[in-house]
């Protein structure tokens, strides 16, 4: 009887250390980095078809620059519909606020946008810096404005974080370069039932739908990784640990899980007790 009540409690106990001990090991970022590590080459978030993009023009002279801006509208909250530009183009409205709205330049399936008086122009694989550049010089080089200043801003760019982190959904891209860290970050970080080595980023290449590998736990292939700074639409999933997968049941119970041999043990100790009274008596 004694033995049974001692392997009910150190059976489970010791699964239990050996699942902390190798949880250590998975819940660390960048184990045993080397003191320089070489980075990949920034990559800045590029036009895509099928973006939403604000540009605005301004100048000393007001009159001639807001000839090249779309109107802003004041609107019921919630309200969106549809105006027509200078030159004809058709563009929709989206609400920015409680009660303004903007309207945006959606970039067409060929990666070109209507702009006022320069027409047609192709902005896909553009960064922001350069599309504001081309606009500008369009604008000077043309004697349409003198003194330009042009500002581009993305309106619907985000990426989708999935799986074993806190708090899981879509995050707009709030800077040029975007990396799976910052992701991951505002996403509050994996659960330490995450898997730091496992961490898949699925992304959209030429119509095909490639799958990337970042291990979290080596600094250099992290760092290095083609996916490090993403792209809009990319969706970062963060794969659960064997433990999670293993627990994810209904009561969170299961024969596999700690949870379950600690109960497992205490009912042990319990019914060996039990027995024990009834044996003495």
């Amino acid at each position: 009887m004694k033995i049974s009540r001692i392997l009910g409690i150190a059976v489970p106990m010791s699964m239990l250390l050996m699942s902390s001990c190798a949880s250590r090991d998975r819940i660390t970022y960048f184990q045993n980095p080397e003191p320089v590590v070489e980075v990949i080459a920034e990559q800045p978030i590029r036009v895509q078809p099928g973006d939403k993009l604000i540009i605005v023009v301004k100048s000393k002279d007001a009159a001639v620059s807001d000839l090249f801006n779309l109107p802003i509208y004041t609107n019921r909250v919630g309200a969106q519909g549809a105006s027509i530009n200078a030159t004809g183009a058709t563009s929709q409205l989206y609400r920015v606020s409680q009660s303004e709205g903007v309207t945006a330049y959606n970039v067409t399936p060929q990666g070109t946008i209507d702009f006022p008086f320069l027409g047609d122009i192709k902005v896909e694989g553009m960064t922001r810096a350069e599309l504001g550049a081309y606009i500008k010089g369009e604008l000077v080089g043309r004697d349409l404005v003198k003194d330009p200043t042009v500002s581009v801003e993305f309106l619907n760019t985000g990426v989708n974080v999935l799986g074993a982190v806190t708090s899981p959904g879509r995050y707009e891209i709030n800077t040029d370069n975007y990396t799976i860290l910052d992701a991951i970050a505002v996403a509050g970080d994996l659960v330490l039932q995450g898997r730091r080595d496992n961490v898949k980023v699925v992304r959209e290449e030429e119509g095909k739908m490639h799958v990337y590998t970042v291990d979290l736990t080596d600094l250099n292939k992290t760092m290095n990784s083609p996916v490090y700074y993403l792209r809009q639409n990319d969706v970062v999933y963060v794969a659960p640990s064997e433990e999670l997968k293993r627990s994810a049941n209904v009561n969170g119970n299961n024969i596999f899980s700690v949870s379950f041999w600690m109960s497992f043990a205490s009912l042990l100790t319990t019914a060996a007790t039990t027995v024990g009274v009834f044996v003495k008596k």
